[in-house]
């Protein structure tokens, strides 16, 4: 097992606890929950069910019991018609069992949740009637849908409000932690290429797994993404339909984000997508953001009625750049290395990832005990007023009165700071304190792989974060 120390330390602190557990697990799809979970427990479950993606109430409640009769080897006494009724049959079997720690793995819930099907007050009653007054129950429920965990069973405000006793929100590895599961698979690839393969499918674990021995990277890309049988080549079209039931709305949104880099504020998105003005989209940009495809941020010094949300996903990113238009060369990856297409967009993915590890560059920094906002900024040009118009995707706004302004360059050398772009910098800093009118101190940061050129403008550079800085572990 790579990485989540504390999240198989607290499941194991479940099992020899002299009480029951009701633990919540979820993450974004692909990003190893059931795998934790499974490992945690040494695959050892009383009672281990996972919902069907397709199917109605009929056919969860018919799947529902044949987890049942696997766990028990019994055939039911009667065919339950409601979830009431289901777990009933759950607590029979939990009776017969002789597990001392009775460990129960309910994986996607939310699909289970059917329409009008009183899933959750069923659940409600068999943690709070039953689980809940035993000392030997471990009750897991998991899901990919994460902003479904949250409302329905985390923010529950009917009878599980407040009974959760864990919640695990199980994130993507880091770029320490790919590093770990690279060399664990005794692949050779130097961090330049794990830092490119993490610009294409971000910290998902299960992306991870397709990489071959004796294939340089560009060729596994080529296999696991362009190739006639490449195994990723519709992930794109099962990424949101396996989280949300009827994904084409969210889709929209994801389309007409993909277009601006900087983001959109919400009457944006409306302006361009043609989506209707109302509470649904504000609920489902909520449940994009939870499940991280999107971030909403606030940007600096400006009203938080102007938030602007931006399309983060490492993997959709790549997708609308070079994935959409479905390309037919099985080599096109290798074929594209060097050309202006591929080092435009690995500047684009570099910022991506930077914003991935704000710890690490915290850490490198010397700030990470410091408290800190981390913050996007733009403005428009005003010559009148002598701003120059700049986007800034990532300020660190520390509580000492010092703001670095980092600037994410991906560079295949040490970076060089030209001529214009010092001029960027200094026109950056000078936008930032006419608008905001801030007092801090601000310290021009530079985040990029190989470090800095000395040369006549590096000087103005307050600190250089590296590559290197990035796959540190944070302590």
């Amino acid at each position: 097992m790579i990485g989540r120390i504390k999240e198989i330390q607290l499941l194991k602190d479940a099992l020899q606890d002299d009480k029951s557990h009701f633990i919540a697990v979820y993450g974004r799809r692909r990003v190893g929950k059931t795998y934790l979970i499974s490992e945690a427990f040494d695959y050892r479950f009383a009672f281990h069910h996972a919902g069907m993606a397709e199917g109605g109430l009929e056919a969860q409640l018919f799947e529902f019991e044949a987890s049942i009769k696997n766990a028990n080897g019994k055939e039911p006494k009667k065919k339950p018609q409601n979830w009431l009724e289901a777990f009933e049959d759950l607590k029979d079997l939990i009776r017969d069992s002789s597990e001392k720690k009775k460990v129960i793995f309910i994986d996607e819930l939310s699909w289970m949740d059917t329409p009008k099907c009183d899933l959750i007050p069923a659940l409600e009653s068999f943690w709070n009637g039953f689980a809940s007054v035993r000392k030997d129950i471990i009750l897991i429920v998991c899901t990919s849908a994460t902003s479904w965990m949250i409302s329905k069973v985390i923010h529950n405000k009917g009878g599980l409000y407040n009974r959760l006793t864990e919640q695990i929100s199980l994130k993507p590895f880091t770029l320490s932690e790919c590093e770990e599961m690279v060399r664990f698979k005794e692949l050779s690839l130097t961090r330049e290429q794990i830092l490119q393969y993490y610009m294409i499918f971000g910290g998902i674990p299960f992306y991870w797994t397709f990489l071959k021995k004796g294939l340089s990277l560009s060729q596994n890309i080529d296999e696991i993404l362009f190739s006639s049988e490449a195994p990723l080549r519709d992930e794109f079209k099962y990424l949101y339909a396996s989280i949300f039931r009827n994904p084409e709305v969210y889709l929209t949104i994801i389309d007409t984000l993909s277009t601006k880099k900087v983001g959109m504020t919400r009457e944006e998105i409306i302006e361009f997508s043609g989506i209707t003005n109302s509470g649904d989209l504000s609920t489902k940009l909520e449940e994009l953001e939870s499940c991280g495809f999107i971030r909403k941020y606030n940007a600096f010094g400006m009203k938080k009625k102007n938030a602007v949300y931006q399309l983060i996903d490492c993997f959709t990113l790549f997708y609308y750049r070079f994935l959409a238009a479905e390309p037919t060369d099985e080599h096109f990856w290798s074929n594209q290395i060097n050309t202006p297409a591929i080092n435009s967009w690995m500047g684009l993915a570099f910022e991506r990832v930077c914003l991935d590890h704000v710890p690490q560059i915290k850490q490198r920094l010397g700030i990470s005990g410091v408290y800190t906002e981390v913050n996007s900024w733009y403005c428009k040009a005003d010559p009148d007023n002598g701003v120059f118009g700049s986007q800034i995707d990532l300020l660190i706004v520390r509580k000492d009165q010092v703001i670095n302004l980092c600037e994410m360059k991906y560079s295949s050398a040490e970076y060089t700071v030209t001529d214009k772009v010092d001029r960027s910098i200094r026109n950056k800093i000078n936008d930032l304190k006419i608008c905001t009118k801030t007092k801090y101190a601000i310290h021009p940061t530079l985040v990029t792989t190989y470090g800095l050129v000395d040369n006549s403008y590096s000087g103005n550079i307050q600190a250089v974060i590296t590559m290197d800085d990035l796959f540190e572990k944070v302590r």
